[in-house]
């Protein structure tokens, strides 16, 4: 019995301490994710395993526009250091101000995200290719708008609630220049 009151502690502490996207209301600049990922956005990544190892490392192109009803829809084009290239394209729907769904196909259901101020709290499961085999990962998204049009990404990844690796990821909004 006693370890079970100590489960239940522990899982009220784990549940209470999650940060609220609401605190950031005031940060500025301000995130618009229409703004940003319409037109050309380039991202430079990697990913570390649960110890903080990094495994793989990318760069991703993004496209974005706005289709008919109002939807971003983003290309994703992903070159990876091994040499992998890979793509997904996410159509994400705006709710309200704040609160945002996005489908892709290698998303299980609906992403959900909300953004206050400079940032973006998106969560989402995604199949996983590992190993010749899929595995279902939960993603835990926090975005932050910097200055100079830089957004820095980082993500938690989970298997069964436990923490198998983070994502970080830096955009630079492009801007061509015509000369």
């Amino acid at each position: 019995m006693r370890h079970v009151v100590i489960f239940l502690a522990v899982l009220g502490m784990v549940g209470c301490s999650a940060v609220d996207v609401r605190q950031y209301a005031e940060n500025t600049p301000k995130l618009s994710l229409a703004e940003y990922f319409s037109g050309n956005t380039r991202g430079w990544g990697m990913v570390q395993d649960r110890k903080g190892r990094m495994t793989r490392q990318f760069v991703v192109d993004i496209t974005g526009v706005i289709d008919q009803q109002g939807n971003l829809v983003l290309e994703e084009f992903f070159v990876w250091n091994d040499g992998e290239r890979s793509s997904r394209t996410w159509t994400i729907r705006s709710i309200d101000e704040h609160a945002f769904t996005g489908t892709a196909a290698d998303v299980i259901g609906e992403a959900a995200g909300e953004s206050y101020g400079n940032a973006l709290h998106w969560r989402y499961s995604l199949e996983v290719p590992v190993d010749g085999k899929s595995w279902q990962i939960f993603f835990d998204d926090w975005m932050f708008l910097q200055p100079d049009e830089v957004l820095i990404n980082r993500t938690e990844m989970r298997k069964f609630g436990l923490r198998v690796g983070e994502v970080t990821i830096v955009f630079r909004k492009e801007h061509h220049r015509e000369d």
